[in-house]
């Protein structure tokens, strides 16, 4: 028979176990967090999952590791639908500056085609112009007027109508004097379209990075979105298998909490009989030697009644930290109320926790809290797997029994003298446990106490 667990914890909090079942039935019960408050709810969200394995720390390791799991992927959920939310909202601004880079890259290029396409007409009638320059300037020079040809370019009829030569060429130098202005202006409106042209060449090449640099913005929100969507999925499929695994396994945890609830009961009620001895003797030898004092002093033999002295602090007992480092506390002593959003199964709100569950990793050294003499070391039925129970006595009228579960060794044997801090066990993953770690229980006079208000 397993040894040392509390009465309470099994009545209200081993049944409260499979309300950390069938609380899970319920997969659309959990309201959407806001994403401002998700960081901030992420240690809560772990704490119910170790609350939930913890309802059936002593029943069954794998069923409460499934309660665990699905608190978390049901508690995940709402963050996780958030986070894709947001994923395809970067999707959707990072096309959007995909498609508006395309666009102003299409009106560059038009613009460079047009300035490009003037350029060659400037550059053409330039040509023309010099040309018809040399041409004008060749012939104004010669003696004998002008060609028939070059009469023809000045648009002034045949060489017939001009009255001299002489006439011809002061004509022809003034048509050269307004073909070089005209030259100069088609220079400077080349060398501005030029300047433009460079000017939009330079914008198209700083849309083309800023469009290179949104593809590869728009393709990694892409790949966001994706992984949480695949996220998504996969916690709603995998709360989906657990929730339908836990329904099916109600009939037989039922069953099975019954039989534990059983064990847990009777090792409470030793537990609390044995105190009940231990205070009863105390109380007797206290009572026989005052009677002694009261005889020896001349007072009538004492024959007066007994009237024994109200119970100490229990500080008295000195109890040390059972692990020499600074082992984190993963689930605390007291009431553990039902996660929002749940079926609470028996109508009570939560489950009581006996014990305090420390974080301690496997074969992290465990000493005894106070001296005294051991009741139990070994493995025990019921779930604790390797246990130590050892009574402290009774001091100043209070009786303490301390309890050390799921160690992976037991080092002290039944009836065992052990001082305080001698290594007594190593923490470890036996009995119904979902990981390394050492739940501690300390009892004061039939009862379970917090020990860290003892500590």
């Amino acid at each position: 028979m397993k040894t040392g667990h509390a009465k309470r914890r099994w009545r209200s909090g081993v049944a409260a176990g499979l309300t950390a079942l069938t609380m899970l039935g319920m997969l659309g019960l959990v309201v959407p967090a806001q994403a401002d408050e998700l960081h901030d709810k992420a240690s809560a969200l772990e704490q119910q999952a170790h609350d939930a394995a913890g309802a059936l720390e002593f029943v069954d390791a794998g069923i409460a590791k499934s309660a665990s799991d699905l608190v978390l992927f049901q508690g995940q959920l709402p963050g996780a639908q958030v986070a894709l939310t947001d994923a395809q909202t970067r999707v959707g601004a990072a096309t959007a500056q995909v498609s508006s880079l395309a666009a102003r890259i299409d009106l560059a290029q038009e613009s460079k085609d047009k300035i490009t396409s003037q350029i060659a007409i400037d550059t053409k009638k330039a040509a023309e112009t010099k040309s018809m320059i040399g041409q004008i300037a060749a012939q104004s020079y010669k003696g004998g007027g002008i060609s028939p040809n070059l009469a023809l370019i000045l648009g002034i009829g045949s060489p017939n109508d001009l009255a001299n030569s002489i006439d011809m060429a002061e004509q022809a130098m003034r048509s050269q004097n307004a073909a070089l202005e005209q030259l100069t202006s088609q220079k400077a409106t080349n060398q501005n379209a030029q300047a433009r042209l460079a000017a939009v060449e330079a914008e198209i090449k700083d849309l083309k990075t800023q469009a290179d640099a949104a593809l590869v913005a728009e393709q990694s929100a892409r790949d966001q979105a994706a992984a949480q969507k695949a996220t998504v999925d996969k916690l709603i499929s995998d709360s989906a298998v657990i929730n339908a695994q836990l329904e099916a396994q109600k009939p037989q945890i039922q069953a099975k909490l019954k039989v534990v609830q059983q064990q847990q009961n009777d090792v409470a009620a030793q537990i609390a009989e044995q105190q009940r001895q231990e205070l009863a003797a105390a109380a007797a030898e206290a009572e026989r030697i005052a009677r002694e004092q009261a005889a020896s002093g001349g007072g009538g033999g004492g024959g007066g009644t007994y009237v024994p002295p109200a119970p100490g602090n229990p500080s008295a007992f000195g109890l040390q930290h059972p692990f020499s480092g600074n082992i984190p506390i993963t689930s605390g002593f007291g009431w553990r109320p039902t996660p929002t959003g749940t079926i609470d199964f028996e109508g009570t709100g939560g489950y009581m926790h006996t014990g305090v569950d420390f974080g301690a990793t496997c074969g992290t050294p465990v000493y005894a809290a106070a001296a005294g003499n051991v009741v139990i070391g070994g493995w025990t039925n019921g779930g604790g797997g390797y246990t130590v129970q050892i009574s402290h006595g009774v001091i100043q009228g209070n009786a303490l029994t301390t309890i050390y579960y799921h160690n992976s060794a037991a080092l002290v044997s039944p009836g065992q003298r052990v001082s305080q801090g001698q290594l007594i066990a190593y923490s470890g993953n036996t009995g119904n446990s979902t990981g390394c770690h050492a739940h501690f229980e300390t009892w004061l006079n039939g009862r379970a106490v917090d020990p860290m208000g003892l500590l």
